[in-house]
């Protein structure tokens, strides 16, 4: 079994974070709120706003779900951080590297802006995906990468 301590792991979560905060910053600054530009026939580049969560979860919750995301992502990052402090085998520490970058982006934007830039949007004729952006790939990247990990695990070591 290959485990892995190094900070290369806190360089990958600074990379998803500063690439994150790059996209939603030149989204912000050249697009309006609203602003939607057909890529292809079934992807948009948009502007929009979440209040909420993942799928626009407690987006109408009233504003308290603001700081309540807030903590929870705070929450989650200073877990990971001790995580990848730990000796982890190399998918597991991608893993939480990725989510750690992803989790920051997100709670960067609640803490400045109230609300998260999301501006990916997949659609099927009128049938969108909710929008996303980078941190949120990188959220469910590395929760894939923790359920592949946790399935290659040899029977003994669960």
């Amino acid at each position: 079994m290959h485990y892995t301590y190094s900070t290369h792991w806190y360089y990958l979560a600074f990379v998803v974070f500063a690439g994150d905060q790059a996209v939603k910053s030149y989204i912000d600054m050249t697009t309006p709120l609203g602003w939607s530009h057909e890529v292809t026939s079934f992807f948009n580049l948009v502007h929009v706003l979440n209040p909420g969560a993942a799928f626009s979860f407690l987006a109408h919750a009233g504003g308290w779900q603001r700081w309540f995301l807030l903590a929870v992502a705070v929450g989650a990052a200073i877990w990971l951080v001790w995580l990848l402090a730990r000796p982890a085998r190399r998918l597991e520490a991608l893993a939480y590297s990725l989510i750690l970058g992803g989790a920051l982006g997100n709670a960067f934007d609640r803490a400045i802006r109230g609300q998260v830039i999301d501006y990916l949007d997949f659609h099927l004729r009128q049938w969108h995906w909710p929008a996303f952006n980078v941190a949120d790939m990188a959220i469910v990247g590395g929760a894939i990468s923790l359920i592949v990990a946790s399935l290659s695990r040899p029977a003994g070591q669960q």
